[in-house]
């Protein structure tokens, strides 16, 4: 079986996997998960739900305005998620970064401060979650999940739906590396590139995390239709960026049009042998120019295709803008009453 066979070749035997060297692997956090379940629940939008609750984001730090401002109210969605059901928690810190911080005034050292926040106060939501013996029946310990978004999210000008920056691989490496230093340095779970257009930002980020080897994470592109990422590569393609990085341990969508979920999954599992992360937006579409959300949501939400997707391939699913704790209830919901439940091959990936 070919994802065994991938699981086994770093875990089990190989030179890679240290047994030929006597370093020990790194243990893949997703493991736990797919073993007993089959799947991660993962946690919705962050900063569309921070808006929800009356906070202002028109900021060119997004949801990273209220590691400033107000802190308490990201622990409270945090903690949301978590009762909702979701196995993994995403940090602010998708449109933070240094050299926003320093444009904003502060200096990197404040930067750098504010950054560890973003993962102190999903850590501490998480243990304070878990330290209730009531919300540990059947369920294992949630992760904790550094999101790092793409260099268009710190531009704030929403080149992350097209990818166009101009900038070669070395360049989006460098861009990249301040976060990522700091980031590595926190307690962090693991970590979630996300909303990547374009295929030369995909081998950047596999390009900085060789520094990391200890380190894991997954990565999600934002897509255009059924089989392409925003900048016009396929999808395969850029997924199969996933194969030849063993800190890469998912690869898959996210802020894309749920229409489009199930083709692209299927076009993701031409690319990598490695989980599928899903987490699609709720149907509606960002006018940057304008500033606003248009069109409608999904009018039965993501959860009515979650067995869908988990049974084309998807292992990671969870939800990107605009959907709420209430959405990954109805996700968590859907999966477990699957009776019996879509359960694709353990595709566990690499430690």
């Amino acid at each position: 079986m070919m994802n065994a066979e991938h699981a086994a070749g770093e875990t089990a035997g190989s030179p890679s996997a240290g047994q030929a060297t006597g370093i020990t692997a790194t243990p893949n956090p997703l493991a736990p998960f797919l073993d007993e379940q089959g799947y991660l629940i993962l946690d919705g939008a962050l900063a569309t739900e921070l808006e929800r609750r009356g906070a202002d984001l028109h900021d060119a730090l997004w949801s990273a305005k209220l590691l400033i401002e107000d802190p308490g109210l990201i622990t409270q969605v945090h903690l949301s998620y978590l009762s909702a059901g979701a196995d993994v928690i995403s940090t602010a810190s998708y449109q933070a970064t240094v050299q926003g911080f320093l444009s904003r005034g502060f200096s990197s050292d404040e930067g750098a401060r504010l950054l560890r926040l973003s993962v102190e106060l999903a850590v501490k939501a998480r243990d304070r979650f878990w330290a209730d013996e009531a919300n540990r029946k059947g369920r294992l310990r949630p992760l904790v999940a550094a999101s790092i978004g793409p260099y268009g999210a710190y531009l704030a000008n929403g080149s992350e739906y097209t990818g166009d920056y101009g900038l070669s691989e070395p360049e989006l490496v460098e861009f990249h590396c301040p976060r990522m230093e700091i980031l590595a340095g926190t307690q962090t779970d693991l970590f979630a590139f996300e909303t990547i257009p374009s295929l030369v930002e995909a081998r950047a980020i596999a390009a900085l995390l060789r520094d990391y080897p200890d380190k894991r994470a997954w990565i999600a592109f934002s897509c255009r239709d059924g089989q392409h990422v925003c900048h016009g590569e396929r999808l395969s393609e850029c997924a199969s960026v996933a194969d030849a990085s063993p800190e890469i341990i998912a690869a898959g969508i996210n802020c894309t049009a749920p229409e489009y979920i199930a083709s692209l999954i299927a076009e993701a599992v031409m690319g990598t042998g490695k989980p599928i992360v899903v987490y699609p937006n709720s149907g509606e579409g960002w006018d940057s120019a304008a500033g606003e959300w248009t069109g409608g949501a999904e009018l039965m939400g993501i959860a009515a295709h979650a067995v869908t997707w988990h049974g084309a391939g998807a292992n990671l699913i969870g939800g990107c803008c605009r959907t709420t704790p209430r959405d990954i209830a109805a996700l968590r919901f859907a999966l477990q009453a699957a009776s019996p439940p879509s359960a694709p091959p353990n595709r566990a990936g690499a430690a």
